[in-house]
């Protein structure tokens, strides 16, 4: 099961027909997927799941009726075991963005936290998870396809927020804050330290 987050909402994908109770359900062949985000971002639909029979080709269908944009981010780690975040919009974020022609994801990761933050020495550690969500830019819908890495840094200097990316601050955040944090976040943010959590 993958999920999609429109407007902070889940809307599930699935190969299970569940029987409804606090959710919508529709079929993912055929339902107009631009009609459901906007009922979603109008938040006439609070969750909803898409079916479809077969778990491996529901993303492709997915993918099929929307356009898709791909982005690399880092769960950035000091030597102190803080964790980078920036503050943009209001909320709390990884940095993250869009890849360039020719670049591996690793490398976009790598740039993009490099770029919106202004700490560099990163190494990765490992891959993460995949996210996804439902943005729109100049009246299109998109969706969002995220690669996760976690990184280490040796970075001793003051991080600097991008600020032609809207970025107002960035800060480490202690283990101990990184929860209270979170409360003025993403759910797909969250969802990246739930499953770091489970490991």
């Amino acid at each position: 099961m993958y999920k999609v987050f429109v407007n902070d909402k889940p809307l599930f994908l699935t190969d299970e027909v569940q029987k409804e109770t606090d959710f919508q359900l529709f079929l993912l062949e055929s339902v107009d997927i631009k009609k459901l985000i906007v009922k979603i971002f109008q938040n006439k639909i609070q969750k909803a799941f898409l079916y479809h029979p077969d778990e491996k080709l529901i993303m492709k269908t997915l993918k099929a009726k929307i356009p898709v944009v791909k982005a690399g981010g880092g769960l950035v780690y000091n030597k102190k075991g803080e964790v980078l975040f920036i503050f943009r919009n209001g909320k709390w974020d990884l940095p993250k963005g869009g890849t360039e022609k020719k670049e591996t994801m690793e490398e976009t990761a790598m740039r993009e936290v490099e770029e919106e933050t202004g700490v560099s020495g990163l190494k990765i550690v490992k891959k993460l998870t995949k996210t996804y969500h439902v943005f729109k830019r100049n009246g299109r819908y998109k969706l969002k396809q995220t690669y996760w890495f976690e990184m280490k840094t040796n970075f001793e200097g003051t991080p600097e927020g991008q600020i032609e990316e809207g970025i107002e601050k960035v800060a480490w955040i202690k283990p101990s804050e990184i929860e209270s944090t979170l409360e003025n976040s993403y759910e797909n943010i969250k969802l990246l330290f739930e499953l770091e959590n489970c490991e």
